[in-house]
């Protein structure tokens, strides 16, 4: 995998340089144009060479002396490209260069005294920020299920849910980012490689080799396996943003079992999904996490795409969703019933229940499913879950009991 396509202008050539320095020093951008002077006009060839060799990211060297040339070129090419990222490099002490520069098309401006980890964090959002829109587009969606507290079932929902995807769509693959990984008990697999194997290799990191790292379940479900033993190496922000990068533009569906995992991974996770999904239950102390792990999260970018799944559900007289989402500060869109008695039997065959046709827990499961890939169908930005659970009336309580509405029966 080669990285994110960076083209640098700049009036100074020691100043390319060391531009360019500081952007391979990220190891998440490839220099592939570099030139001393800006575009002149609509026609200039320096436009025709960014579009040429397909440029993601133009980044504008700003000079403190005169930053009129350099405004002028951001102008010039947010007006004449598409779909290209602007980037404005310079001092910090100009407010008023800052103000055109963003005015006239730049969507970041970074320190030129910051290094790269400035770029690094300029570059990461970027990367971010375009899965989510390649999500929109047609390309893979990122659903990550976490839990509220330890054996809350969040990976029990991660692993249903994504073989009911793979039975009704196809082209899923489960990503196992636990501190120890269990869905391959889940699944009854013995997986040679997995997350730390992928991270590991990332400078090397093709559609190929990704299928290798892969174990394949017996309905065609992909699982890249969480770490056999507990694995203390962080994935940096860059190598977590490339990965998911890969991943969406080979699957429909990227589901990611974060279980009981709260660090900045967790953060960076949610931050690439198109919908968090936190497993909780109805008693006190998951629903007091709950919450407390929602403004967790919702410092980083996931706010608004987090929603309550309630596992092991039971209708509590007298206690609403309104209660419950007052408690979390967080929408509540599913509940799954409660089944201990065919859920536990099936994680210790290996055989997700979901697979059970006669299963009211297995219905549900696939509801969500459902649910799930009818809003990614409908919404063409970030996945609006709470619009398509309103819109589609799925799940009705009756009589304390969960049921699923018989015009919604194919789910």
């Amino acid at each position: 995998m080669h990285g994110i396509a960076v083209a640098l202008l700049t009036e100074d050539r020691e100043r390319l340089s060391e531009l360019q320095r500081r952007l391979e020093a990220t190891r998440l951008a490839q220099v592939v144009f570099g030139n001393v002077g800006f575009p002149a006009g609509p026609t200039d060839s320096i436009l025709r060479q960014i579009q040429d060799l397909r440029a993601e990211v133009v980044l504008i060297d700003i000079t403190a002396e005169n930053p009129q040339p350099a405004i002028r070129a951001i102008e010039l090419i947010q007006a004449n490209t598409l779909q290209l990222a602007i980037f404005a490099n310079g001092t910090m002490q100009q407010p008023a260069t800052i103000v055109a520069s963003m005015r006239a098309g730049a969507g970041e401006y970074l320190d030129e005294s910051a290094g790269s980890e400035a770029l690094l964090e300029a570059l990461t959002r970027f990367s971010s920020n375009r899965t989510r829109t390649r999500g929109g587009a047609g390309k893979g969606r990122i659903f990550t299920f976490l839990s509220a507290k330890g054996g809350a079932g969040a990976t029990t929902a991660a692993v249903n849910t994504a073989v009911a995807l793979q039975q009704a769509h196809g082209g899923v693959v489960l990503v196992d980012f636990a501190l120890v990984g269990h869905a391959q008990l889940h699944l009854n697999l013995r997986p040679n490689f997995g997350v730390p194997d992928a991270v590991e290799n990332l400078h090397r990191l093709d559609a190929s080799l990704l299928e290798g790292l892969m174990t394949t379940s017996k309905n065609g479900l992909h699982l890249l396996a969480g770490p056999q033993q507990p694995y203390h190496s962080i994935p940096t922000p860059a190598e977590l943003a490339r990965l998911f990068d890969l991943l969406v533009n080979h699957y429909r569906y990227v589901i990611v079992d974060a279980s009981s995992r709260l660090d900045s991974t967790t953060r960076l996770l949610s931050d690439l999904s198109n919908a968090v999904l936190m497993v909780a239950q109805t008693d006190v102390v998951s629903l007091w996490s709950a919450g407390r792990i929602h403004s967790f999260l919702e410092e980083g970018a996931s706010r608004d795409r987090i929603r309550i799944v309630l596992n092991r559900y039971k209708k509590i007289p007298g206690f609403t969703d309104q209660d419950i989402e007052h408690s979390t500060n967080c929408k509540v869109l599913w509940k799954i019933p409660n089944a201990f008695q065919a859920v536990s039997p099936a994680i210790d065959h290996g055989t997700p229940v979901v697979l059970q046709e006669n299963q009211e827990v297995s219905r549900s499961f696939r509801a969500l499913a459902a649910t799930l890939a009818e809003a990614s169908s409908i919404s063409d930005g970030g996945l609006d879950l709470l619009y398509a659970q309103e819109k589609a009336d799925i799940q009705k309580r009756s009589s304390g009991r969960l049921v699923i509405t018989p015009a919604r029966a194919s789910h």
